[in-house]
């Protein structure tokens, strides 16, 4: 290979492109890869570090990178005393698949549901590490009375198991025949398991008898014991509970009132994974509980952290590496080394001119939603697909490279449509389906609309469009722009090409 770049033939170009590649866009499918180029954020350093406990990000902007990182790095954290129980799976069907049939009917049905699966995790992980407390072993027995031993078994049959319990402690009720209840316990008479939804009396805690809460205090009794802390990751809630509104809303709010419950124990913990929309749509509603989980942050992503995104994946092809003659570990730890690489790779402006912007900047602004984030899954996909038409004008010799160049302008623009195509497939209509209908009617329609020329489009009255604007604001279709009472609803570039929308203003004539 030249150095830098320079002499060397289309062949070689090439064949760096062939080999290339910017990763995954979704991080459960490159586990072992992302320990090699994860960008170390802030918020990474603060969660591994056991400083937080709950990860707010918008989709694609992380949250699953960070969780399937966590996981990785499983061995590191027990060298710190710490194990990690994932209370999801990291790929492929969710856990909580079976609940969508028959789920919680209520908020405190859910309360218990989490609180007997995060003890039945922890006992399943004491025996895998064969711990021997006095604690651990009374969490065993109670467990395995109550039909609830989960050694061996995947998350969904422990899921199914523990809501059974759930199910035939909290639903029968003496108003039903042939039913009655224990006043020392509140549980069915003959219902299998001594574990209580609530304190029970004295005499039926001489029988045996435990609430789910003092489980839960085995659980840290014993990892106290042990010198030991366990982490409870749960990631994907979004993709769990996709099925109904109420029945995420009743296991999210119940989820984060144990959360809170947990607070009270010392070496049992949470790391909790959620999509902001989702958040603030639980928060919005009222929840009161909000004010108190402070062990939080938010994922956000600036130029320098996209950039180094972009750089890291990069220095992972060891051909783009010959090729430039650079070290991966140089450029990773310099944010001046990251810029000189991109450029080397990409031509200075997309768009040659004084006033147009710089390439890195062209890509950002068209691979961001319309609230100006940008997220990681966007921007990879975006690189991966400018990858794929450069190999295929390169192919059919429709665009020769300039000096060391990998990237030619038109391939930028060329790669665009895929992105836009499946932002919009694969986000807002998998995540908002019943907008579909009025995102449609604007295909090929102007990119910049008011509320009398999206009636017009909608065929509605003024006040319903401004009002389906607004949800399209929300989630991140429309920019508003221009005056408060008479504001122009912006379409970002992002969405444009999936929708053949045309630069300019409609006009409301």
């Amino acid at each position: 290979m030249g150095h830098h770049g320079r002499g060397v033939g289309m062949g070689d170009k090439a064949q760096v492109l062939a080999a290339m590649s910017f990763g995954k866009r979704v991080a459960e499918e490159e586990r072992d890869e992302l320990v090699h180029y994860f960008v170390s954020t802030d918020v990474w350093n603060r969660l591994f570090a056991g400083d937080l406990d709950v990860i707010y990000g918008p989709k694609g902007s992380g949250k699953s990178a960070l969780y399937t990182l966590l996981n990785a790095r499983s061995s590191d954290l027990f060298d710190r005393g710490v194990l990690l129980a994932a209370g999801e799976n990291l790929r492929g069907t969710t856990a909580f698949h079976g609940l969508v049939v028959d789920p919680p009917a209520t908020e405190e049905e859910f309360r218990g549901l989490w609180k007997l699966y995060f003890a039945c995790l922890a006992s399943g992980v004491f025996e895998d590490y064969g711990f021997n407390e006095a604690q651990s072993k009374q969490l065993k027995d109670q467990l395995a009375e109550a039909g609830l031993v989960p050694a061996g078994k995947s998350l969904q049959s422990i899921l199914r198991s523990v809501f059974d319990y759930v199910k035939r402690a909290q639903r029968l009720d003496g108003v039903e025949a042939g039913v009655r209840l224990d006043p020392a316990t509140g549980l069915p008479v003959g219902i299998t398991g001594k574990i209580t939804f609530s304190e029970p009396s004295a005499s039926a805690h001489s029988e045996g008898y435990r609430s789910i809460d003092s489980l839960l205090k085995m659980v840290d009794d014993a990892l106290q014991a042990a010198g030991l802390s366990l982490w409870i990751g749960l990631d994907r809630l979004d993709v769990a509970f996709a099925e109904s509104i109420d029945l995420e809303k009743n296991a999210l709010r119940a989820l984060f009132k144990v959360y809170l419950d947990l607070m009270a124990y010392s070496n049992l913990h949470l790391k909790i994974f959620l999509r902001t929309d989702i958040w603030n749509r639980i928060v919005h509603e009222g929840f009161r509980e909000a004010s108190h989980i402070t062990r939080h942050a938010t994922i956000k992503w600036d130029r320098r952290g996209l950039m180094s995104l972009v750089s890291e994946r990069a220095v992972e092809n060891a051909s783009v590496c010959a090729y430039y003659g650079v070290d991966g570990a140089a450029v990773r730890a310099s944010a001046k080394e990251q810029e000189a690489l991109f450029y080397r790779m990409c031509p200075d402006q997309v768009d040659p001119g004084l006033r147009r912007p710089k390439t890195f900047e062209w890509v950002l602004t068209r691979t961001q939603d319309a609230s100006g984030m940008n997220a990681p899954r966007e921007l990879i996909h975006f690189m991966n697909a400018l990858r794929d038409e450069q190999v295929r004008r390169l192919e059919t010799g429709e665009s020769a490279l300039e000096g060391g160049l990998l990237f030619s302008r038109p391939a930028f623009k060329e790669a665009l449509p895929e992105v836009s195509q499946v932002r919009l497939e694969q986000t807002l209509y998998a995540e908002h389906p019943d907008l579909r209908v009025w995102l449609e009617k604007l295909r090929g329609e102007k990119t910049s609309q008011t509320a009398a020329t999206l009636a017009a489009i909608w065929n509605c009255g003024d006040v319903d469009a401004s009002a389906r604007a607004q949800e399209l604001v929300d989630v991140g279709f429309f920019e508003v722009r221009g005056d408060k009472n008479t504001p122009d609803f912006w379409v970002p570039f992002l969405y444009r090409d999936a929708l053949t929308m045309i630069q300019g203003s409609a006009d409301s004539d």
